[in-house]
């Protein structure tokens, strides 16, 4: 390179005199000049070339690539690269990038080229399978096969990682969990009010106690939020709290037949405290088995289905609570404790569950006072049909059925009982605007203490539903209950029998204004309350709004 400087210079300073020397030496020296730079170009660009060389040496000893063919670049103009472009064009085995161009005129590495190689091949490949054989022309079918053959290493590199790429997803799919905590809930605000007559009165009670109704438009809420979080995808823990300021309408009408579903058994308090009201966690064992632990304001009920899918929520279906559900679920209610489900197969399953309702007293706990227990086998012989077969043995507890008569949910005059219920739910959906549903409830209890020990008594409910889902408009529901609510059909304590009849009618109309909001008004009618045609009947209407989140 001293040389090549060299040498410019000299040639450099002879162009300089060039003006003063005559003219046959100018023109020698011109030609010498000119061959000189000549020279001088060519010896710059091979140090130039050389040096470049020698970086690009240094850059691949330290690259982890051990092919020297890898290291090579596809050009526009390489006959590769301009063969799969005839291709692309020919067969349209290439869709381009997503803002809809094919940048087909850019320098690809090898592997670049042969991803959009492969994607080609199996595009063409698919349409020779679907298509005549001589739709393809042998040069297009030879230039494949030459182009596999050329890009061999590189395929199978990108099969091989495309393979491990797709097993580091699903491993990721199966295995990724974060662990998050959810926030949902539900408001309610109704207006209610009961209509003004004598107050009811059980059988046998003397009339000359009876009191006059002194009810008026009352507006009342119930929120409750939840905190649903989850470790593994599969299980659940749920932390509720609660509201409430709805009034019991046994103050006002003499009967707890008229209690309304999003009612607390308060005793006539509206008091709104706000606290802890539902806690529980759920996971699964295998495929089949499911496990619900319930330490907190657990309901026989959140074991198994109630076989009432329509009208069985407080938020958008019955506005009564017997309407929600068959009674029986109501024993033991917002106790602790623990059950199970075991799915046989997607028709069938068995549920079972124990709940007490001091568990957390030292002197009671779990075993020593107020419990029940449930089994239920459910069934679905057929998509629209769900059967529910059920059976609950309670000590004490059926007095937390709230929903019938004075007499059946206190048979025995405050006595110590054990009961036994029996229950059958069907829900059968005609078609998908109707559904048609009900129950059977049937006690046997028995006095286990006081002046009355030994005494049998046993208590009947029943009831059908209808439920007309999308009535008019996508979303809404109309839904109608028939029944008799829970009545003592024999006592051996005789002053505690029912001698009649009440027919619990009730029809509601909900109107789902968005997706988080409905509106529901509704009627509900008790002849004979307290199965006492003495009493006049009750009627309370209600319009519930219900928020949900």
């Amino acid at each position: 390179m001293e040389k090549a400087y060299i040498n410019l210079g000299i040639f450099c300073v002879i162009g300089a005199l060039a003006p003063i020397l005559p003219a046959f030496a100018t023109n020698d020296l011109g030609g010498q000049v000119a061959q000189a730079s000549t020279l001088m170009a060519q010896s710059d660009t091979i140090y130039h070339t050389k040096v470049y060389s020698f970086s690009e040496n240094l850059v691949a000893q330290k690259a982890p690539i051990t092919s020297v063919s890898q290291l090579s670049d596809v050009q526009p103009s390489d006959w590769a690269f301009q063969a799969l472009r005839t291709l692309v064009e020919r067969y349209s085995c290439l869709a381009g990038y997503s803002d809809n161009l094919f940048r087909g005129d850019r320098v690809l590495n090898r592997y670049e080229f042969a991803a959009s190689l492969d994607t080609c091949l199996k595009r063409v490949n698919k349409q020779i399978a679907t298509a005549k054989a001589e739709l393809f022309p042998e040069e297009d079918l030879a230039t494949l096969q030459k182009l596999q053959e050329d890009f061999a290493d590189e395929l199978t590199v990108l099969g091989n990682r495309v393979d491990a790429l797709e097993v580091a997803t699903a491993e990721l799919k199966a295995d990724q969990f974060s662990t998050t905590t959810k926030l949902n809930g539900e408001v309610i605000f109704a207006l209610s009010t009961a209509s003004r007559n004598n107050k009811a009165i059980p059988s046998n009670v003397s009339t000359s106690s009876v009191s006059d109704v002194d009810s008026n438009l009352s507006f009342s809420q119930r929120a409750i939020l939840n905190l649903e979080t989850s470790f593994t995808g599969q299980d659940a823990l749920i932390v509720s709290v609660y509201g409430n300021n709805f009034p019991d309408f046994l103050d006002v009408t003499g009967s707890k037949m008229a209690r309304l579903v999003y009612e607390q058994d308060t005793g006539g308090s509206t008091e709104n405290d706000f606290g802890l009201f539902y806690l529980s966690y759920q996971f699964p064992i295998g495929e089949r088995l499911n496990v619900l632990v319930e330490p907190y304001g657990g309901v026989l009920s959140d074991f198994v289905d109630t076989i009432n899918p329509f009208l069985g929520s407080a938020g958008d279906g019955s506005i009564s609570a017997f309407g929600n559900r068959n009674p029986i679920y109501w024993q033991s209610s917002f106790g602790a404790g623990v059950g199970v489900t075991y799915n046989f197969s997607n028709t069938a399953s068995l549920s079972l569950g124990y709940l007490a309702t001091e568990a957390s007293n030292p002197n009671s706990g779990l075993t020593g006072g107020s419990y029940g227990a449930i089994a239920q086998l459910t069934l679905r012989p057929a998509e629209a049909i769900n059967l529910g077969l059920t059976y609950v043995r309670s000590f004490n507890g059926f007095s937390n059925v709230g929903v019938g008569s004075i007499y059946a949910n206190d048979p025995f005059d405050g006595a110590d009982n054990i009961a036994n219920s029996y229950g059958f739910e069907a829900s059968f959906q005609i078609s998908p605007q109707m559904a048609v549903g009900g129950w059977v409830g049937y006690v046997q209890t028995e006095a286990i203490s006081g002046a009355n020990e030994g005494a049998n008594a046993t208590i009947l409910n029943y009831a059908i539903t209808l439920a007309f889902p999308d009535l008019f408009q996508e979303g809404n529901l109309a839904g109608i209950v028939l029944g008799i609510p829970p009545k003592v059909t024999s006592n051996e304590i005789n002053l505690r029998e029912d001698k009649d009849t009440s027919l619990h009618l009730e029809a509601f109309y909900r109107f789902q204004l968005t997706k988080n909001i409905g509106i529901t008004p509704g009627i509900l009618v008790i002849t004979n309350p307290e199965h006492n045609k003495a009493n006049n009947t009750i009627y309370i209407g209600t319009l519930r709004t219900t928020f949900s989140f």
